[in-house]
């Protein structure tokens, strides 16, 4: 693995999570200036999503005729110029349109990871993968935590500046020693097989594979869990525990750097002891109870320990996912399907905090947990019962050593 491209990859995307997460847990403070409503700002936060899930697969495409550099780049003005809108922004539809903005040109996770994967090989494909998911904890470590700080006096504007100017930072970042992985060629092969679009040929396509769409339909369901978590979470705290914001995003940086930790070096080890699937249903085991712990807390404290091994599921799954799905298709179509992944946890995240919140405001605060509990007992039997059984055939069809049976 080449060292300074990864760290310039995982750069970008700790400043990009820490802008991120500057501004999570005071959507609902910021929002609640206007009267927004709990199902708003459900909206609100999903109205990122919604942005990302058309924008996201165009720069997977565009990355693949054009590079991942110049494409990155591109995300990175996009996110400065939504968080500066949201800085200035004194009407709600202002909020929204910061958001959309980001979502459609700020994108740049499924570019990230299609860089780790050009510049990794397959038995070290999880550890690059981690290192994304390990800026992803970092940012919420010290993203929310920084929010809270800011937000101190209701200044709620403040993060929203600090996020626009840490973005510039990494534009000069990437600008200065991010060199592009792809050459004239692979991007002419990319561009004529069609990899990196988003289309209805396309997901028929992955769909038809057994391991893909088994790990797909899992993806998608452990991403409306997360979605529904980290989109109501905020809500949450404010109404369940009566807790301010900056208590919010202390909470949200412990979340994160559980997250840091397992993603960060944990992973590399679990990977190396136990088989990706093992992975998957372990996770899933441990989830449950966490969602239902999460769902009925009495107490800040208890919050605290339930989150530790919700945190700590949540880091393997994630990972262990997007590592399984790039070795279970051909190098010149990991585009593509990460564009497709990509899209998927776009919907989810779209439907994850709109769910969340009309849970919480027509039944109580309890309500996103529970649901959230059922959904992971149906993908725990889902994985135990159907993904090992899909992954094997498609081993036993293929031949392929090292792909599919790790699965």
């Amino acid at each position: 693995m080449n060292s300074r491209r990864l760290l310039t990859i995982f750069v970008i995307v700790f400043i990009n999570l820490l802008g991120f997460g500057l501004i999570l847990p005071l959507l609902p403070y910021y929002a609640e200036r206007f009267d927004a409503s709990s199902t708003v700002v459900g909206l609100l936060i999903a109205s990122y999503s919604a942005a990302q899930f058309i924008g996201a697969p165009l720069l997977g495409r565009l990355s693949d005729q054009f590079g991942r550099r110049p494409v990155l780049l591109l995300s990175i003005v996009g996110s400065t110029l939504g968080f500066i809108l949201l800085g200035v922004a004194d009407v709600l539809w202002l909020i929204f349109a910061s958001r959309v903005i980001d979502g459609l040109t700020g994108g740049n996770i499924s570019v990230a990871r299609a860089y780790i994967t050009d510049v990794t090989d397959e038995k070290n494909r999880a550890k690059g993968m981690g290192l994304i998911g390990a800026a992803f904890g970092l940012g919420f470590v010290i993203g929310p935590a920084m929010g809270g700080l800011l937000s101190t006096g209701e200044r709620y504007a403040l993060p929203a500046f600090v996020a626009a100017g840490l973005s510039f930072v990494s534009l000069i970042n990437a600008y200065a020693w991010l060199p592009e992985t792809l050459d004239n060629r692979q991007r002419a092969e990319m561009k004529r097989n069609g990899n990196g679009s988003f289309s209805w040929a396309v997901l028929k396509n992955v769909l038809s594979r057994p391991g893909v769409a088994a790990l797909l339909q899992i993806s998608f369901v452990f991403g409306l869990v997360f979605a529904m978590f980290e989109g109501v979470f905020s809500l949450y705290s404010q109404k369940h525990l009566e807790l301010e914001s900056n208590q919010t995003g202390y909470l949200l940086a412990y979340v994160g750097l559980l997250f840091a930790f397992v993603q960060g070096g944990a992973i590399g080890r679990l990977a190396q002891r136990f088989s990706e699937g093992q992975l998957i249903v372990g996770s899933s085991a441990i989830l449950v109870p966490s969602m239902l712990g999460w769902a009925y807390a009495p107490t800040m404290l208890s919050l605290v320990v339930v989150l530790t091994p919700l945190s700590l599921a949540v880091g393997v799954l994630s990972t262990t996912i997007h590592s399984v799905l790039t070795k279970q298709v051909k190098n010149q179509e990991v585009g593509g399907v990460l564009g497709v992944a990509s899209s998927i946890g776009s919907v989810t995240r779209i439907l994850g905090p709109i769910t969340g919140a009309i849970l919480l405001d027509v039944l109580g605060t309890w309500a996103p947990g529970l649901f959230g509990a059922l959904l992971v007992s149906w993908l725990l039997f889902y994985a135990r019962h159907y993904i090992v059984r899909d992954a094997r055939r498609t081993s036993a069809m293929t031949g392929i050593e090292g792909k599919q049976s790790r699965v």
